[in-house]
Parts: structure tokens; sequence; C-alpha cells
């Protein structure tokens, strides 16, 4: 038999010619990591500046790198800089890899989500591949649960230099009325091959010097056989229970909508069904009671009032510092005494933070114009260190705090939010955190203005690995003082023209840093390396950024421009001037492939930048003052294309595009980035 559509049906019904519609919809969130409380995200479902996403110096390029993918990273921008709230410095670099819990997205969704993205360049050799896996699910409107899966593996184009990173997470939700709870749990893997940097910039910088043409692989670098491997895990779960009372309110409009459908479908369902009966009836008319259909556009509302919530926090953390030999008298000091120049220095460290409070809640009436939390936190900490190969120093510490919490997000003209927290008993008593938000939004001219103002004050002491640290062949036991900062902001932005400034003001006492130093022996060998954190009284740092995106028809040209001063630029060397532009074409093929087609460029100022050390796996500041080395003053521009169809997204990108093998193409001193590469990406979500 054959069906009006022509297809064979052998006389059977085809289940699969009736094609069910799928529903499609996502909803993504962020919790904050003291309360849970939940505050609304953008999933990231566009093309714009996707190529960007595959770099480590970021999607408008502002933080420093080794060059190579995965490689660690520091932000230029001084007042983005987050690397100080991490205990454990030598993460600190792989913000791009560990997601802090606050802004992981948590995802609810109407149909089973799959999200796959692949990007590469390059070939087995020398070639980057990152690939990441995605799927969430619903069961019912309260439980959602997911899990990512992300591998980089970045082989390098310079020696000694490939990453591998391995990210497995799990995340689950539940959104009852009475009963809210998160978690989130996520393992990495993580190992790089350490190089420090190429023996001679020359080679980058004035390769007509040398007689032979070293190709990018036959570069001569400091190290080889040595690497930086980590194991971590990560733990966080928030839940609270809510006490309040239910009321009806209106619905909004596509719920009123779909009860004007769902009541006009059963209307013609009641009459088809009366006229079956008359039919059966040989034409008798039954008399039904009439039915009374109320359009009641107004539903329950279940209003939390107060409550009470918990949440736990676990990281752990093993590190490994491995090195199967070292370059002759490449380090100053050696404080094992071995007969072998090989290395093998682990680290443990592990951290448990438990919050308990209570909230009353924002908006359950005309007069609850904001919202209050109060919260005490314990927190415990464990450290191990090794002082030899096979003897390790382990202590632990522990803190007791309280702190509270004032603000109001529902306001449509101002909304503010104030939080405070001071440890009152432990190792860190007496130190404290304030900081605090408002923001106003007004009609002007046609167009929304918003004005927000931001301020803190701090009074913390260093990470413990300021303090404290053995290896081999750095080790300091240093009693520094605490450090306060001040920090003041103004941010101005009209959406209307799409533009944004930020000015702020940073003060900091008792600044405290890494420096390292070494000198050239024979044939531009390292030797006599050393490092160790110092202090400096004071540092001031001055910061104006301007956001301005122009569109000209189907031209655009997007602009991130920076600029900064830093009071003592010995100790905190920043660059002037950092710009990010992107000039393209917006247009769509055969109206239906979004298309971006354009260039970009990342531009800083030169400046006395940090330097890498692989020992510590941190930057820090240039202390020989005969070797000290600018980098910067050098455009870097990349070509590329962006396309979207539906919900695949991909783009194909020439990275520096003007590249002529010679410049001062470095973002960290001695540590080139890749020359000209082409690169493929792919992102493509799938509504199972």
């Amino acid at each position: 038999m054959v069906d009006a559509d022509g297809n064979m049906t052998n006389g059977r019904r085809d289940s699969t010619a009736q094609h069910k519609k799928i529903p499609k919809g996502l909803y993504v969130w962020t919790v904050d990591a003291l309360s849970g409380d939940m505050s609304h995200a953008e999933p990231d479902t566009t093309s714009y500046l996707r190529m960007n996403h595959v770099f480590p110096s970021g999607i408008y390029g502002e933080y420093q790198t080794l060059g190579n993918n995965g490689s660690p990273r520091i932000n230029r921008i001084f007042i983005d800089r987050d690397d100080d709230d991490d205990e454990f410095i030598f993460t600190s670099g792989w913000s791009q890899i560990i997601v802090k819990p606050q802004d992981f997205h948590f995802t609810n969704t109407l149909s089973p989500i799959t999200n796959f993205e692949y990007n590469q360049c390059g070939n087995k050799m020398n070639g980057e591949d990152h690939l990441k896996a995605l799927f969430a699910v619903n069961a019912g409107k309260k439980l959602g649960v997911g899990f990512k899966f992300d591998y980089l593996y970045a082989r390098g184009y310079y020696q000694n230099q490939s990453t591998s990173h391995f990210n497995y997470t799990m995340w689950g939700s539940y959104l009852g009325d009475r009963y809210q709870a998160h978690l989130l749990m996520s393992t990495n893997h993580q190992k790089q091959a350490e190089n420090g940097g190429i023996l001679d910039d020359n080679y980058i910088k004035h390769p007509e010097m040398f007689t032979d043409n070293f190709s990018e692989n036959e570069i001569p670098t400091v190290l080889s056989n040595n690497w930086n491997r980590h194991d971590n895990q990560h733990v966080f779960f928030t839940h609270r229970y809510s006490l309040g009372f239910t009321r009806r309110v209106p619905m909004t409009e596509q719920e009123i909508e779909a009860k004007k459908f769902a009541i006009a479908a059963a209307k013609e369902k009641a009459e088809k069904e009366k006229e079956e009966k008359e039919e059966a009836g040989n034409g008798e008319i039954i008399e039904e009671k009439p039915q009374q259909e109320k359009e009641d556009f107004t539903k329950e509302e279940y209003v939390p009032v107060t409550s009470f919530f918990h949440t736990a926090q676990f990281d752990n953390y093993r590190r490994t510092y491995l090195a199967y030999s070292s370059p002759e008298n490449y380090y100053k000091d050696d404080f094992y005494n071995l007969e072998t120049d090989s290395i093998n220095d682990r680290y443990k460290h592990s951290y448990l933070r438990n919050t308990f409070g209570v909230s009353l809640l924002e908006g359950f009436n005309k007069y609850a114009k904001a919202g209050l939390k109060v919260f005490a936190a314990s927190e415990l900490y464990h450290y191990s260190n090794p002082i030899s190969p096979h003897e390790f120093k382990r202590w632990n510490e522990h803190n007791f705090s309280v702190g509270g919490q004032l603000s109001r997000h529902q306001g449509k003209t101002f909304n503010f939010d104030v939080i405070g927290e001071v440890c009152v008993a432990g190792d860190d008593a007496g130190q404290f955190e304030i900081e605090g938000k408002a923001e106003v939004n007004f009609p002007l001219l046609g167009d929304t203005v918003t004005l927000e103002a931001k301020g803190g004050f701090s009074l913390n002491d260093p990470s413990e690995y300021f303090e404290t640290f053995t290896s081999r062949h750095f080790q300091w036991d240093e009693n520094l003082d605490n450090a306060t900062r001040t920090h003041i902001e103004g941010n101005f932005s009209l959406q209307r023209t799409k533009t944004r400034f930020r000015f702020a003001v940073d003060n900091i006492t008792n600044y405290t840093y890494l420096g390292t130093s070494y000198e050239l022996g024979e044939n531009n060998a390292h030797i006599a390396t050393t490092a160790a954190p110092h202090q400096v009284s004071s540092v001031q740092v001055i910061t104006a950024q301007l956001w301005q995106n122009l569109k000209f028809g189907i031209l655009h040209f997007d602009n991130v421009l920076t600029f900064q001063k830093s009071s003592d630029e010995t100790v905190l060397p920043l660059p002037k001037f950092n710009v990010y532009s992107t000039l393209y074409l917006r247009f769509k093929i055969a109206r239906v492939l979004a298309t971006d087609f354009g260039v970009d460029m990342r531009y800083f100022t030169n400046y006395y930048a940090p330097e890498y050390v692989p020992q510590l796996q941190s930057f820090a500041i240039q202390e020989n003052p005969d070797l000290r080395t600018k980098v910067g003053n050098y455009p870097i521009c990349n070509v590329y294309a962006n396309f979207q169809l539906k919900q695949c997204r991909f783009f194909f990108m020439m990275s520096h595009v003007n590249c002529s093998g010679k410049g001062n193409y470095f973002l960290t001193p001695h540590n080139p980035i890749n020359g000209r590469v082409f690169r493929f990406g792919l992102n493509w979500t799938f509504n199972n």
C-alpha cells in the first residue's frame, strides 16, 4: 500500500511518518557560593566572538599566557584579577580550566540537550585539540541533572611545552517550593611540560643574527624533561528550606495564552462529544447541564518569607613538580644535597568550608524592600609540603567567622547589595572583608542609563605558601604582615549606544608579590635561579576602561580600551594601554546562515611583565635589573569567519595573520606565542 505521500506502508501504520515536535528551551543560572542564592545567566548560544574562546589569552586578549593553549595565565587588567582568592597558588593560573562554583551554569531544560564542541589547529606533531561534550536533562520541572566532559591536548609549536587537561563535571539541582538544593562535583587531571622559555629571545626578535634558520620546534629552550602535574577534586553543595505562605497572583502572558488555548480545546472537545451522543441517540437531543467555564487567569504561588540555608565546599589538591634532569648550575641553592639532579617535589592541600545561615527574603510583601542574611562559617585548611624526598611537613589551620548581608535585587530603579564577614576565632582571627554595590537605572532621551558604584575594604593575610614554602631549590619561612585593600569603582552604561565606561581606584598596603632572578652563563645559559616572596608598604592603581560597539549597516566595529597606572612599576608592572578591537561584517547567506566575517587585533604597550617560574607555577616580578625584559608594543591580528545555522556554530580563523617570523610577539618574557596558524572550531547543540 502507498500512503498519501507516496510511501510504502505494507498495510501497517508507519510510526516514523509522524514527527513528534520536540520542545526546546534552556534556562541557566548561577548560585552564590555563600548562600546558594540563584541569579539568572545567559546561555552560550551565539556565534559572536566564538573563535576567541579557544585562546588562553581570553575573549578580549586580556590575559598574559605562555602562548600554548592550556598554559597558565594572569590578567593584565589588574582590577579583574581574582587569582589572589586561591589559597593553592599553583592552580591560580588555570582559571580557564578550574571553574569556580559561583561561575558555573546550572541547567533546566524542556527536553534533553546534548552539546558537542571541538576545535583544532596544526598537525600531530605540534597541533592543538580541544573536545567538550555536555548533556543535560530534567526529570519534571523541579529536578535537573547533567554532566560535562572536557579534554584539551596541545602538543606545542615550541619544544617541551605540551599541555594536557582532563575535566569531568557532574551537577544536579532540585527547585521545590520549600526545599531547594544544588550539587556540583568535578575532577581534574592536568599535566604540563615546562621549558622555562626559549634560550635567547633573538631567535624571535632578530633571527637574522643566526647563520642557520631555526623553525619554531628547533629553537633551544632553557629546560627539558620538566613537568607539573595536578590532580584536584571539588565538591560544592548548597541547600535551603523556606517557610512562607501561598497566594494567588496574575499569570504571565505566556501562561494566559496557554490557558486560553486549553479552554478553547476543552470547549471544542465537549461540543464534539455532544454531537456524537446525539447521533448515537438517532437524533434525539440530549440536554446537559450547562457548565460554567470560569476564565480565572490567576495562579497559586508559594511565597517564601524566611529560609534556612547550608553550603558546603570541599577542594582537594595534589601537585607534583617532576624533573629528570636540570641544567648545570641552574639553581642557586640545593636544600636536599642529593647526588642526583632530579626533582620530585609533592604538595597536598585541602579546604573544607561549611556555612550556616538564615535569610529574611525580599519581596514577600510590599514593605519587604530588601533581604537580610546572617551566617556563620567554619573553615579547615590542610597543608603538606616536602622537606626532603621522603619527608613531609603537615599542618592544619582552622577559622570561624560570622557575617551578614543586606540586599535589594527586585527594584526597577534602585538596587544594592552589602555583605561583610569577619573571622572571630582561629589562625586568621581579626581579618575581615566588606564590599558593597549600588545600581540606579533611569530613562534619558529615549535610552536607559545605568549607574553602578562598587566598593570594598579587606584585611587579609597572604597565602600560606607565601609565608611557608619548601622544595629542593626554593625555600622560605616569612612572617608577613596582613595586607589591606581598598577598592572604589564606578560604572556608567547606555544600552542603546552600547557604551560602558568603568573607572576604579585601588590602594593596597603591604602588597605581597613573588620575585625571581637569575644570571646568564656561557652560551646564554640561565644559572643561579632563585625566587622568594616580598612585601612593599603601599601601591596604588588607577584604571579607566571604555567598551564601545559601533554599527553602520552590516559593518560593526567593537572596542575595549583600557588605561592603567601603577604607582610602583617595579613591584606591580602593568601596561598603560590595553586594546581589543574587531571590525567585521554581519550578514546572512541564503537568509539562514548567519555570518560574521572580519579581523580583530590585540595590543598593549610594552612593560616589564611578570616572568613565569615553572618551579612555583606562578608569575613573578623580574628582579635582576640587568636582565629585565619588556614585552608588548606588538599588535596580534586574526582573520576569522563565524557562522551559525540554527543550533550549529562553526568558525574558520587564521590566527596571528600578521606574523612575519620576526617581532616582539611575547606575552610573557621568553615565551613567544604561536606564529601564523589556521584554526577550525565547531559547536553543535542537539535536542534529543
